[in-house]
């Protein structure tokens, strides 16, 4: 049976700030009527920190006001599966705007970026194309890199050893043993959420048992990617729109399932997973 949130809200009542939720889409359209409450809720959960990756160029300027205006991290890059919309110019975009906030100690990376191979229809040359073009801007400003990795995880490794970046997050992670370790060889760490709270998640819930300490971070991906007990079928949707939203308030349930898989303490592993989130996205370490 996976924790109910109100679990986690009595195990992290009196250790504010304990969590770091290193991914999650606050600038999405679900979270407009809502959306400063969202981030009250997160605090009150303890999770003191959230990382805004985009997903497009015309989402630069959003996740960046949104970091600033509620004290948060973001990330700047162009999403595999909006490369539909995107121009070839989009990537001037990107290097422009990293040049200009390269000072900006709330730019933690470059992100959410990678490849997606399972999504039909994709043109996957153009996701290479723009993949190999990010590392370089990533690698030549200096920053770690959110990577999404969709049955993509082989083709991204082979980028990240042809473009050596200052490491990041396999966001939401589900390859084998030998390609996590890969990751983490390549100095990144791999991001853990919703899914691992279902019980037929059987190849997450083992990755999730068995790499070491330091190769985890929590993440949300909300309002994406909901756990278990928030989860909705497509028809409960339709019927009632916003129903089985994920949000960052939920980070600390799915960690004390994280932690019950483990065999660990959720203070440990809140302090561990936070220490990692620093390590894979060193800039988090001045705002926190």
């Amino acid at each position: 049976m996976c924790a109910p949130l109100h679990l986690a809200e009595r195990v992290v009542r009196h250790h504010a700030g304990m969590w770091i939720d290193t991914h999650c889409h606050l600038d999405a359209p679900e979270f407009d009527a809502d959306r400063d409450a969202v981030v009250q809720r997160a605090r009150d959960a303890g999770v003191s920190q959230i990382v805004l990756p985009a997903v497009a160029a015309a989402h630069f300027d959003t996740v960046r006001q949104l970091a600033h205006a509620h004290g948060l991290a973001y990330a700047l890059g162009l999403h595999p599966l909006w490369l539909a919309d995107a121009a070839e110019e989009d990537l001037d975009r990107l290097q422009q705007a990293l040049q200009q906030h390269r000072d900006d100690p709330r730019l933690v990376a470059v992100g959410e970026i990678g490849l997606d191979h399972f999504v039909p229809g994709q043109d996957l040359a153009r996701q290479e194309r723009f993949y190999m073009a990010q590392l370089k801007l990533a690698r030549d400003a200096g920053l770690p890199v959110i990577l999404h990795v969709r049955r993509s995880a082989d083709a991204l490794l082979k980028g990240l050893r042809r473009v050596a970046v200052p490491g990041g997050i396999a966001h939401a992670f589900n390859g084998s043993l030998q390609q996590a370790r890969h990751f983490m060889a390549l100095g990144l760490c791999l991001g853990f959420g919703g899914t691992l709270t279902f019980e037929r998640a059987l190849q997450i819930r083992k990755l999730a048992t068995t790499l070491p300490d330091s190769a985890l971070v929590l993440e949300t991906d909300a309002p994406d990617i909901p756990p278990q007990w928030l989860y909705r079928t497509a028809a409960e949707r339709a019927v009632q729109p916003g129903q089985g939203r994920n949000e960052p308030a939920e980070l600390p349930a799915i960690a004390a399932v994280l932690a019950g898989l483990r065999g660990v303490s959720v203070q440990a592993l809140a302090s561990q997973a936070r220490a990692n989130a620093r390590v894979a996205l060193p800039r988090l370490a001045a705002l926190s």
